[in-house]
């Protein structure tokens, strides 16, 4: 039997999508599935953003692209911090990216070697940990309690790091919690960071525009920007754009890192595809008025589930200030046994006995390092939700 690479060894899949995969058998099979593990939007990719790329490609932009991104895209992604931020980043400073999630690849190969550390608040991604663990990297999480709001608190980072610690993931407004953070609350963390010059910060922004309640979206960078060369911004067009197909991200940092982010990214796929920079140049440069829409339509939902989660026996759910997401507590419901006979001693037990007998998938909040949750996508129609919500009452109301 041929033995692989170490990396690949140590490395699992997401949850997310093994859950969806589960999903997807069981409504193959003829049943009426309600789907909420993946964090995908359901709106459409704006009709003038896919003209756009089919425009590049009649003009005949369907050539090698640039390793670093197009010029154009480049000095969209500057400007686009610019008007948001006040700060001024220059375009050479930006690399764009298959995907966000590549931008996080790029940044931990280049940083990080084995006996590094890397500071992870939780819960978190699951694409973190994964990628940590494939750089050979150790994962550190420091727990961030819903009492907390799921906020980093500056204490909890500072017993956290080492002399060993190489990076530490920010993503506000947060997968799977939602929770966002205030440029207050940055401000203590950049605190705590002046004190630790050794630790670079990886800031996850790619659910910037996705807030609620007046909430405008605060970054590190901005906040402290005295920490510029060693913060690295990553963002794309997936979730605020509905593009996640389109795979367009990018980061911009000090050009000490973006250098070896470039290389990597040489070395595992070259280029992002020149018909998808130009639909993200569109949707970046282009009207952005229905974002705030689609927002309003995020925190609608947001407010359907929250409370009928809350009115669940064995439910405490935290309303999120972003993203599209909700992170309840389901401990009041571990140690029951369901109406199939299934015994819940855990979130994962939860999560399948409930896809398993009411046709409605979650993932369980071990895989995204905080057991006694489950993570619902709430990108999908008011209708559907308030559907899955009935289910999920039903099933807790007849646990014993």
């Amino acid at each position: 039997m041929t033995k692989f690479a170490a990396r690949v060894e140590r490395t699992e899949l997401a949850a997310t999508m093994a859950m969806a995969a589960r999903a997807r058998a069981l409504r193959a099979e003829g049943h009426d599935v309600i789907s909420l593990s993946l964090g995908e939007p359901d709106f459409p990719t704006p009709e003038r953003v896919v003209q756009a790329a089919h425009e590049a490609a009649l003009r005949g932009e369907t050539k090698y692209p640039p390793l670093g991104g197009t010029e154009a895209l480049r000095s969209a992604v500057a400007e686009k911090f610019h008007r948001e931020h006040g700060m001024k980043i220059r375009p050479a400073d930006v690399l764009v990216t298959n995907g966000g999630k590549q931008a996080i690849f790029n940044v931990l190969m280049s940083l990080t070697e084995r006996g590094d550390e890397v500071i992870i608040p939780a819960p978190a991604w699951a694409g973190y940990e994964q990628t940590v663990n494939f750089a050979g990297a150790k994962p550190v999480f420091v727990p961030c309690p819903q009492e907390d709001g799921f906020m980093l608190q500056p204490q909890a980072l500072e017993r956290a790091i080492t002399s060993r610690t190489k990076l530490l993931l920010l993503n506000y407004p947060n997968n799977p919690s939602g929770a966002a953070c205030t440029e207050a609350q940055l401000k203590a963390i950049a605190e705590v960071l002046r004190v630790y010059p050794h630790v670079w910060v990886l800031s996850d922004d790619i659910y910037e525009h996705l807030l609620f309640d007046g909430r405008k979206h605060a970054t590190l960078l901005a906040a402290a920007p005295d920490l510029a060369d060693r913060i690295v911004t990553v963002s794309g067009v997936s979730k605020t754009y509905a593009m996640t197909g389109w795979r367009v991200g990018w980061c911009f940092g000090p050009a000490e890192i973006i250098k070896p982010c470039t290389v990597v990214q040489a070395t595992a796929t070259s280029g992002v595809s020149s018909v998808g920079q130009a639909a993200a140049l569109a949707a970046l440069t282009g009207p952005q008025d229905f974002l705030a829409e689609r927002a309003a339509a995020y925190q609608t939902r947001r407010d359907i589930v929250v409370a009928a989660l809350n009115a669940v026996p064995g439910f405490a759910c935290h309303q999120p200030e972003g993203a599209f997401y909700v992170f309840p507590s389901i401990k009041g419901c571990l140690g029951k046994t369901t109406p199939g006979g299934r015994k819940l001693a855990t979130d994962s037990d939860f999560t399948m006995a409930l896809l398993e007998e009411t046709h409605t998938g979650v993932v369980q909040g071990s895989a995204f390092a905080m057991p006694g949750h489950i993570r619902i996508s709430t990108a999908t129609s008011e209708a559907v939700l308030a559907k899955a919500c009935a289910r999920i009452a039903e099933f807790a109301a007849a646990l014993r």
